[in-house]
């Protein structure tokens, strides 16, 4: 199994969605072009905008517009990416400068509206109300999970189940959307629908796991940021919320004030008791479960390419840890 073997699945249609999103880029506005082409072009992956080719045609999708539905995902994507380094004040993402850092926040607040716009304009020529239901609905969940995120930054507080909720609606909302929006495209039945609509959820899930794992274990090469950037910022993760459940008393302590501080100052202190406590492991069980619930949902499916590529990418969610 290789992640390239998945796109080659839809490699065609992921050449045409490409040059969609380039075509549909195109603004009056030169800095407004210049600064979506550059984020759009920054070396992402595209798994959103790959679920929804991948879960329309699973569920026997045979026409062109899951190119539009793929487009749509990816500028939403781009554009909660454009606004959460804002918010961050991150100057770095996928191992270069961010959008905020070359241009300044006003622009990329507002490029990042633009693709919002952009983004909308696109679903209403899909005449899907079921299609903007869910869409719509993800947009304001992303940004509710945004708020809670930021509400709970320098919080040593935050629980495990509220940490759940903090990462399916900030990361796997769009996820499940992309899937469950193919589906719809589709016409598939209601098993099917719930199926791919989940199956979008657990594999989300289970990417960001696999992501707060390496902020702990990657490197700058890999993540496209550095390892304990999310401790710098004070955001809680599991593996922090683990080691402070099973630590010493003074572990806890040490690690409740690094976060209450924020920066780097404890990091090599903080690194070492997530590796002793066992923490990193805990939430690569968690991520290995949360793939194999979405592998289970595709047992709903027909047995096809489109199937086979989805079950992989459960796969590759978790084999990105080493």
């Amino acid at each position: 199994m290789t992640v390239q073997r998945i796109y080659d699945t839809v490699a065609d249609d992921f050449s045409r969605v490409n040059d969609l999103i380039i075509q549909r880029l195109s603004s009056d506005v030169p800095l407004v072009e210049k600064i979506a082409q550059y984020i759009i072009e920054s070396g992402g992956k595209r798994l959103r905008p790959l679920l929804v080719l991948l879960s329309s045609q699973a569920a026997g999708y045979t026409r062109d517009d899951h190119l539009k539905l793929a487009a749509v995902i990816e500028f939403l994507h781009t554009a909660t990416l454009l606004h959460d380094d804002v918010v961050d004040t991150s100057d770095m993402r996928r191992g270069r400068s961010t959008a905020n850092a070359r241009w300044g926040n006003a622009p990329s607040v507002l490029v990042g509206d633009f693709l919002y716009a952009r983004a909308f304009e696109m679903m209403v020529e899909l005449e899907s109300l079921p299609i903007m239901n869910v869409l719509s609905h993800a947009t304001a969940v992303i940004a509710e999970g945004e708020v809670m995120q930021l509400m709970n930054v320098k919080n040593p507080d935050l629980t495990e189940a509220q940490y759940m909720q903090v990462i399916h609606n900030k990361t796997a909302m769009l996820f499940e959307a992309a899937s469950h929006t193919g589906a719809l495209l589709a016409g598939a039945n209601d098993s099917q629908e719930r199926a791919l609509r989940d199956y979008g959820k657990h594999l989300g899930l289970a990417f960001q796991l696999v992501d707060d794992v390496l902020d702990y274990r990657g490197d700058a090469e890999t993540m496209g940021k550095n390892v304990g950037d999310d401790l710098a910022e004070g955001k809680v993760t599991l593996p922090l919320i683990h080691a402070m459940a099973q630590g010493t008393d003074e572990a806890r302590q040490l690690i409740r004030q690094a976060i209450r501080k924020g920066g780097l100052d404890d990091l090599s202190d903080i690194l070492a008791l997530v590796e002793t406590s066992g923490a990193l492991e805990y939430t690569m069980e968690r991520a290995r479960g949360e793939a194999s619930k979405a592998s289970d949902c595709l047992t709903q499916l027909e047995n096809s390419p489109y199937r086979t590529a989805l079950e992989q990418l459960t796969e590759v969610a978790v084999a990105r840890f080493s």
